[in-house]
């Protein structure tokens, strides 16, 4: 789907991938505020294009226009007069630093000074800048080139401008650093000279020079960069999210605004019966009780209904809710209880699936084998639990709708508004504030819809605040799961067939009617695209009804199926008194590019919206992380009673992670990590400071999912409901020192995901490791009390 330009190939080496088209745009075009007195505005868009030349349909993402030509993305750059390099960011910003690493490429190879660069949070609006949804770890993977052709285009005609002003040719002028110098021949080269010209005095004259066409451009060596792959720019918003100056959604207001919270049905798919809500409208501030109409799976992102009690100010709206007398209808899924439903997915695990991956034959491995062991594990239903939960500010009035909130897909949100209050999609406007986390939960738009819809009904500005409360209890949340695995072991002591079955509601019942099996993309997660080097390998799927709404989550299904095959790897080494690096490795087997039709892979097999020709399974890139991370966690070394390293690996987002968790088990089954080492191989890093970071996060998350994290069902209800009883990691125990490895790559080697992988290795590591220390294996998250009891 994706080729990435490589230096020096010109197009006619790239058979089928994307053509960048760049062009001048008027000032009025580009995006008001983005700057004043706009001297130079270049935007460009990527279009896919086959190899006689045709434009073709984008098979994946992106905005599939009518005439076949795809915006994925559109990027504006801006220089002002007085030298002001604007870049406008397309994608949302929650951590992971898209929001600077974009732009960063942008302004390396536009060779602009950093601290004289601005970046403007894009709105809504994917018919002008592009896909806009900042989920699948792929902000980087998909655009770190197209942003190196947008700067490469904005200095050439700079330095085009430059030569005009001295009579010269372009090649004796070269920008530097916010500046284009003009060069002088000394010797056998060029030097620069004391002539100089800065980007601002050139902006004018630059907009009037052609945009180049990519035959004509020069891209920098790898040697030059400033900032690509040095790790030295920090997050563009880190001052004022360290000073409280950043804009949050709650951060926003406007005159004459109401405050609202929501009292939503306990069970999924319930109603109100009936309500009394004087003593609500009797606290002082409460202005208005509105009920909002419910709706059952599958309704998309449609919110869960209730009743909203709209106030003077957000503490008079909750006293008013606390005050509410609701009886509620709960519907078909109040017969959702969590233990029974575990049962029920064991007992479906447990017989024969819908076959999804079939290689060689099973049942004969299993009735030949010396020896057959198996396990089953379990993962409960988990919460995003970002630090900042659901808000939304929406205005309505004269046939417009404008909110304002923390979105990881604007134009989704742009389009479900339109949909849900009946007007067209170009009266409606959605500005991105930042967000407090994510993980997945802030791309359902539920939230923004409920403040819209309040909007309408008072006839002014409303926000609606979720509480931790609301959070915890009404999230979509991410599945839960039972993963069976069986394995047939020869007298050899070698595995020589894999019986995997996987158990799960799938995430396709939020957006229709559900079947009870998952799907291609949560087939690819872990499960059929398994890269062992095992001659016999069935996977199969059985069925699980959802009773509740299931969401994407930081790294979605490669959280179970990592925590199930890497455990189960482990235990396998010690029932076959094997060191557990070693039986890995011996697993994933000799370096190689597996080839989906003939490991008996299905043909829709998701890979992450990614091409196998360019992103394969290359099982030399996972035995390299684990031999990494090994290596720098000191594999094998003696370490006190009661600690122990453990190691787990996967692939996920086409980016290869092995993780080496040091435990120490206290004599009353606390838990804690002094160390952990992780490697990561994600092709060519941009921006080494944004991986390190994600992956200290991913320990912090990882220990939070391994050791805390449950929401549980009694009667279709949701029993947890803050910190309390659904905990994090913390202060007093968390991993205290993450270590990231990262596999260095040229330039060549394609960008992959870094969001999400960092993730899955994690808890199976952990369990791993906590089995070392204790000879206690343990099969399901999270470890709670486990060990104490």
């Amino acid at each position: 789907m994706l080729h990435y330009l490589k230096q020096g190939i010109a197009p006619a080496a790239r058979a089928v991938g994307e053509r960048v088209i760049l062009q001048n745009v008027s000032r009025r075009a580009f995006l008001k505020g983005t700057a004043s007195g706009v001297g130079l505005v270049v935007a460009m868009q990527v279009v896919p294009f086959n190899s006689a030349g045709a434009f073709e349909q984008y098979p994946t993402g992106g905005l599939d226009m009518p005439n076949g030509i795809v915006t994925d993305p559109h990027v504006f750059v801006s220089i002002d007069p007085d030298g002001t390099v604007t870049i406008v960011a397309h994608r949302s910003e929650m951590g992971t630093g898209s929001r600077t690493s974009l732009p960063m490429v942008v302004a390396d190879e536009l060779e602009a000074d950093w601290a004289r660069v601005k970046i403007v949070q894009a709105p809504g609006d994917e018919p002008k800048y592009g896909n806009q949804d900042t989920d699948g770890s792929r902000s980087m993977r998909h655009h770190i080139q197209p942003m190196r052709q947008i700067g490469a285009s904005v200095r050439q005609m700079l330095e085009q401008a430059a030569a005009k002003e001295w009579g010269i040719d372009p090649s004796e002028v070269k920008a530097v650093n916010h500046e284009v110098v003009r060069l002088e021949k000394v010797g056998e080269g060029m030097a620069e000279t004391d002539q100089r010209l800065g980007y601002g005095d050139l902006a004018e004259a630059a907009m009037k020079e052609p945009v180049p066409a990519f035959e004509d451009l020069s891209f920098k060596d790898e040697s030059e960069f400033r900032y690509i792959g040095k790790g030295e720019v920090q997050i563009y918003d880190l001052h004022d999210i360290t000073t409280g100056k950043a804009i949050y959604g709650a951060d926003v207001s406007l005159p004459g605004q109401k405050y609202a919270v929501v009292a939503r049905p306990p069970v999924v798919g319930g109603k109100v019966k009936s309500v009394d809500s004087s003593a609500a409208l009797a606290i002082p501030g409460v202005e208005q009780v509105v009920e909002l109409p419910g709706s059952m799976p599958p309704a998309k992102f449609a919110p869960l209904g209730g009743v909203a009690v709209v106030a003077a100010n957000t503490w008079a709206a909750l006293q008013g809710r606390d005050a509410l007398q609701i009886e509620w209808d709960d519907g078909p899924h109040a017969v959702y209880n969590t233990e029974q439903y575990h049962q029920d997915m064991s007992a479906t695990a447990a017989q024969p699936g819908k076959a999804i991956r079939s290689q060689g034959d099973v049942d004969a491995a299993l009735a030949n084998a010396a020896k057959v062991f198996s396990a089953e594990y379990y993962q409960p239903h988990m919460a995003h639990i970002a630090m900042e939960p659901p808000v939304a500010l929406a205005n309505v009035a004269d046939g417009k709708v404008e909110v304002w909130g923390p979105v990881q897909s604007p134009w989704g949100t742009r389009e479900d508004l339109a949909a849900t209050l009946e007007v067209p999609v170009e009266d409606v406007t959605v500005h991105v504030t930042l967000l407090g986390g994510g993980f997945g939960r802030k791309s359902k738009c539920d939230y923004v819809l409920e403040a819209a819809l309040l909007s309408k009904e008072v006839g002014a500005p409303v926000r609606v605040q979720w509480t931790r409360e609301d959070d915890v209890r009404h999230s979509f949340y991410h599945t839960t799961s039972v993963e069976r695995v069986e394995a047939a072991i020869d007298a050899d002591g070698k595995v020589t067939g894999w019986l995997y079955r996987s158990v799960a509601p799938s995430i396709l019942s939020t957006f229709a009617e559900d079947s009870g099996y998952q799907f291609p993309i949560e087939y690819g997660m872990g499960f059929a695209d398994m890269p062992f080097d095992i001659a016999n390998i069935r996977c199969e799927n059985g069925q699980a009804m959802a009773h509740t709404r299931i969401g994407w989550f930081r790294a979605v299904s490669n959280i179970p199926r990592a925590f199930a095959v890497q455990s189960f790897a482990a235990e396998l080494a010690n029932e076959l008194g094997r060191d557990q690096k070693d039986f890995l490795l011996e697993l994933i087997g000799p370096a190689r590019i597996i080839d989906p039709k003939a490991a008996g892979m299905p043909e829709d097999l998701w890979n992450y919206g990614e091409p196998y020709d360019v992103y394969p399974i290359d099982t030399g890139r996972l035995r390299g992380v684990v031999e990494l991370a090994a290596e720098q966690a000191g594999w094998g070394k003696e370490l006190p009673a009661g600690e122990a390293l453990g190691i787990a690996a996967h692939r996920s987002f086409v980016t290869y992670v092995a993780s080496v968790v040091r435990v120490k088990v206290e004599d009353d089954g606390t838990v804690r990590v002094p160390e952990v080492h992780t490697a990561i191989d994600c092709g060519f890093c941009a921006n080494p400071e944004r991986v390190r970071s994600q992956i200290e996060g991913a320990a912090v998350m990882g220990m939070t999912l391994a050791l805390n994290s449950a929401i549980t069902f009694e009667n279709g209800a949701v029993q947890q409901s803050n910190f309390h009883d659904y905990d994090v990691a913390r202060c007093d125990n968390f991993p205290e020192l993450v270590v990231t490895h990262i596999v260095e790559h040229p330039f060549s080697v394609h960008a992959s995901g870094v969001g999400e992988p960092g993730l899955p290795p994690f808890a199976p590591a952990l369990y791993n490791a906590i089995f070392n220390a204790t000879g206690k294996r343990l099969r399901s998250l999270p470890l709670g009390d486990q060990l104490k009891a």
